[in-house]
């Protein structure tokens, strides 16, 4: 896409992808980690297994249903094997061919080489024709609610910035729908986590609202900036900057909305620590209208920002 925007770029001032800090966020972007390192929890296992395979990642995931099912076979096959003459056709002292047998009873498949001759190898070829319809009915449901699970293709800048909007202190944080569907009646909420000791010496972790200066759209095509206005009635009003980079400052933004392809309701969710908050700065801008009038994007400077 040659000068869509119109005229030449100027050089990015501030193109700083990975902002480093000294503190883990404890809200991360991501849905299947945290920040937070749980302890002394005593859970078995097998405890709410469910939810544990849908928070796995696919390539995790398709690691463990490839393990189980190699497993399962060479535990079957070894039990054919142990009986000679159990599998009609088979080579005499062939664990592979026990193993291959195996996977065509896990799989139902029955090309009709190779079948059971003795009692012993029906009984077995039974249980493991139940197991693998168990298995095998458990991992399509995992594989499918995996898939079929709602999601927000929502891009955050990877910093936030504070400048002057309309004379007044602000702070802005830029999104971006990846998708082409539009997310409907989204909702966007702004909140200042923040670490404090009570009058007793007590350590908590408080939440304070901020107030965005439009917290709704009806159609969240595009982009969206939450602007919070740091007046004297703000949480950040008397937060320093010395405050700000100690880490003890994070900020979460959420999202949610109607997804309208999906029809489901999709949400969305980022933070920002003190060292990825930049003052006096503000967003490049990456709207323009290409030269057939259609209006465009140019996401390859979503995270980049200028000196005011």
């Amino acid at each position: 896409m040659k000068n869509f925007l119109g005229g030449s770029r100027e050089p990015r001032v501030f193109t700083d992808r990975k902002p480093s800090s000294t503190r883990a966020a404890f809200v991360s972007r991501l849905t299947s980690t945290s920040g937070l390192l749980r302890v002394g929890l005593s859970r078995e296992w097998h405890a709410d297994l469910y939810h544990r395979m849908l928070m796995l990642k696919s390539w995790r995931f398709i690691l463990l249903a490839c393990v189980i099912f190699l497993l399962a076979n060479l535990g079957f096959a070894l039990l054919y094997f142990v009986q000679d003459g159990s599998i009609t056709n088979a080579r005499p002292g062939s664990f592979a061919d026990a193993f291959f047998f195996s996977v065509e009873t896990f799989a139902t498949l029955g090309y009709g080489v190779l079948a059971p001759a003795t009692l012993y190898a029906n009984w077995v070829m039974t249980f493991e024709t139940l197991f693998g319809l168990m298995v095998v009915a458990l991992t399509t449901g995992l594989l499918f609610a995996r898939i079929s699970r709602p999601t927000a293709r929502v891009l955050f800048s990877r910093v936030a910035v504070v400048s002057e909007h309309e004379g007044m202190r602000t702070l802005i944080i830029r999104m971006g729908n990846e998708r082409r569907s539009q997310i409907v009646e989204a909702r966007v909420s702004l909140t200042m986590l923040r670490s404090e000791r009570t009058l007793e010496g007590h350590f908590m972790r408080r939440f304070y609202d901020l107030r965005l200066l439009r917290e709704r759209t009806p159609i969240f095509a595009m982009s969206f900036s939450a602007m919070h206005v740091i007046d004297q009635d703000s949480p950040l009003f008397a937060v320093g900057m010395a405050e700000m980079e100690s880490g003890e400052i994070e900020l979460l933004v959420t999202v949610s909305g109607l997804e309208e392809a999906l029809g489901q309701t999709v949400h969305a969710r980022a933070s920002y620590l003190g060292s990825e908050i930049r003052f006096d700065h503000r967003y490049v801008d990456i709207f323009g209208v290409t030269e057939d009038g259609r209006r465009a994007i140019d996401y390859s400077r979503f995270h980049d920002t200028e000196p005011v």
